[in-house]
């Protein structure tokens, strides 16, 4: 008996490589829609996230990143403490306006100081003056194998004994001359008074009575008493300042002889490496300058008042040891000190005749003319070579400025601006 068989649907044959088209299902046609709107919200997203043409993104502060340390270098017995960084470029607003305001407090801080320790810095420069000038002398020692300290022993201590074998000879003809002066000086104001030529001033002019009212008026005042008393220990005050500042410059004097050498290579230091040897050889011939001009300006002093007093000796003027002293101080002064002595002991020779005054005045000029052509070229041959008027002008300039160490400053100051105008800026403006 023939089975019962389902009605199969009939399926055509596949025929070629196209195979037919299955019908859709339920499940998958949802599946896929599924499928699109993902891709869909997928593709806004994106597009959501891309930068609108022409847009650029925002700039945002981010740190730089951390620079690995190096590793530390090799010290050595040369640098313990490493090599130093990198200078900042002095092109910097910061920097020039830091360095700017630190020039301007210690250009003020420097005006302060020195307007406060005039007195002070005077004596600092006469120390270093007579510190250069003796330098000289212990380097001499010094090449014939004599150590430093004892050769700085031996030059004070000679120039002690020098110092005082000359005050110890000076102050007893100085005492008994200025004990003379002052016995005489009654004697001359008698004989002025009893001179016809002050009787005749005293007709025309009543000088006698005009005298005697002013001493009544000045014992009758008690402020001009008092001024009296004040400028009497004001006096006595400026004799003691100045015994200190002598005291303190004889002090500096040894510490900086002693302490030359170290300070010039401290001064050398401070230059840069590229030019310290031309430092060096400059400041060398300026300190050594200065050093022998001192010595010859000493040995010319010297002589000056050497034949000052025999001369005054022999012509029997007053007061000749007191007079050759001060001709020697005044020979210190480049110039115009031995005018200036020459004409004060021609005057003081006027009250031995003006015959001894005339002797006296063209015996001490004439040296004066054979000692600047012929003693100062010898001595001062290697010292410093300035022009005449180069001289004339520093010695004025320098005696308004400082005074006496002014003077005596000047000429060495004026040799060492022109060697280094001759060497620095000459030099220099050649090459161009």
């Amino acid at each position: 008996m023939p089975e019962n068989r389902e009605a199969q649907p009939i399926q055509p044959e596949s025929t070629g490589e196209n195979p037919p088209l299955a019908t859709p299902v339920l499940g998958e046609s949802a599946g896929r829609s599924h499928h699109r709107l993902g891709a869909f919200v997928h593709g806004v997203a994106e597009r959501l996230k891309t930068p609108i043409p022409g847009a650029q993104p925002r700039v945002r502060f981010e740190m730089p990143p951390l620079q690995e340390a190096e590793p530390p270098a090799a010290e050595d017995d040369e640098t313990p403490f490493g090599h130093p960084g990198p200078r900042m470029s002095s092109r910097h607003p910061l920097y020039m306006g830091f360095m700017g305001t630190v020039g301007v407090g210690a250009a003020l801080a420097i005006y302060y100081i020195a307007q406060h320790t005039t007195q002070l810095l005077l004596w600092i420069l006469a120390a270093l003056f007579i510190a250069l000038g003796l330098d000289p002398v212990v380097r001499w020692l010094e090449a014939r194998r004599v150590p430093r300290a004892v050769g700085i022993a031996g030059t004070i201590l000679a120039l002690f004994a020098v110092l005082g074998a000359f005050v110890g000879t000076l102050i007893p003809t100085m005492v008994d001359q200025i004990s003379q002066l002052v016995n005489n000086v009654p004697g001359w104001i008698a004989d002025f008074l009893a001179s016809d030529f002050y009787k005749s001033i005293d007709e025309q002019f009543g000088i006698k009575n005009r005298v005697t009212e002013e001493l009544t008026k000045l014992g009758q005042n008690s402020e001009a008493i008092t001024n009296v008393f004040g400028g009497v220990l004001g006096f006595g005050t400026t004799v003691a300042n100045s015994l200190f500042g002598v005291l303190v410059v004889v002090v500096l004097s040894l510490y900086f002889l002693s302490a030359l050498p170290a300070m010039k290579t401290w001064g050398y230091r401070l230059a840069p490496r590229s030019r310290r040897t031309r430092v060096e050889a400059l400041s060398e011939e300026i300190t050594r300058s200065v050093g022998n001009y001192v010595i010859g300006q000493v040995c010319v002093a010297g002589l000056n008042a050497t034949y000052a007093f025999v001369v005054m000796t022999i012509l029997q003027v007053p007061f000749a040891a007191l007079l050759a002293f001060v001709v020697g101080f005044l020979a210190f002064i480049p110039l115009v000190g031995g005018v200036v002595a020459g004409v004060l002991i021609s005057v003081v020779a006027l009250t031995a005749g003006w015959q001894t005054a005339l002797i006296l005045a063209i015996a001490y000029f004439a040296y004066l003319q054979f000692e600047a052509y012929f003693v100062s070229p010898r001595i001062m041959q290697k010292a410093v070579a300035v022009p005449g008027p180069v001289a004339v002008i520093s010695v004025i300039a320098g005696g308004s400025l400082l005074g006496v160490l002014g003077a005596l400053i000047a000429i060495p100051t004026a040799a060492a601006v022109m060697l280094l105008i001759r060497e620095v800026f000459i030099k220099r403006q050649d090459q161009h």
